[in-house]
C-alpha cells in the first residue's frame, strides 16, 4: 500500500515562501493525480492544487500564480512551491493520491502559518 508522507511547512512573514514536499512510500504511477488540499482553522477543507500524468497541473483561483506544484517521479514525490504567501494561506495541508476520481490515500498533514 502507498503511504503519502508530506512536510515542510512552517512558520513565515507574509510575502515570503515555503515548499512542501509530498513522499510517496511505495510509488505512484503516471495514471494517478496527486495534489494538495488545504485546511484552515475553522474552515472546510479546500483543494489546492494538482498534477496528473506528471505535467498536466491545476491550480485553485486563489493560489494561481504564487504556487507550482511539481512532480520528481524517480523519487516519487510531489513539490508544493509556494510563494508570496498571504496570511489566508495559513492552514493544515494535506497530499492526496487520488485514483480513478478517488481520492485513496492522504498525507498526514503539514501546517503552514503566515504572519503579517
Amino acid at each position: 500500500q502507498v503511504q503519502l508522507v508530506d512536510s515542510g511547512g512552517g512558520l513565515v512573514q507574509a510575502g515570503g515562501s515555503l515548499k512542501l514536499s509530498c513522499r510517496a512510500i511505495g510509488g505512484f504511477s503516471s495514471s494517478q493525480t496527486l495534489g494538495w488540499y488545504r485546511r484552515a482553522p475553522g474552515q472546510q477543507r479546500e483543494w489546492v492544487a494538482d498534477i496528473a500524468s506528471g505535467d498536466r497541473t491545476n491550480y485553485a483561483e486563489a493560489v494561481n500564480g504564487r504556487f507550482t506544484i511539481s512532480m520528481d517521479n524517480a523519487e516519487n514525490t510531489v513539490w508544493l512551491q509556494m510563494n508570496s504567501l498571504k496570511p489566508e494561506d495559513t492552514a493544515v495541508y494535506y497530499c492526496f493520491l487520488q485514483n480513478g476520481g478517488h481520492i485513496e490515500r492522504w498525507g498526514q498533514g503539514t501546517q503552514v502559518t503566515v504572519f503579517s
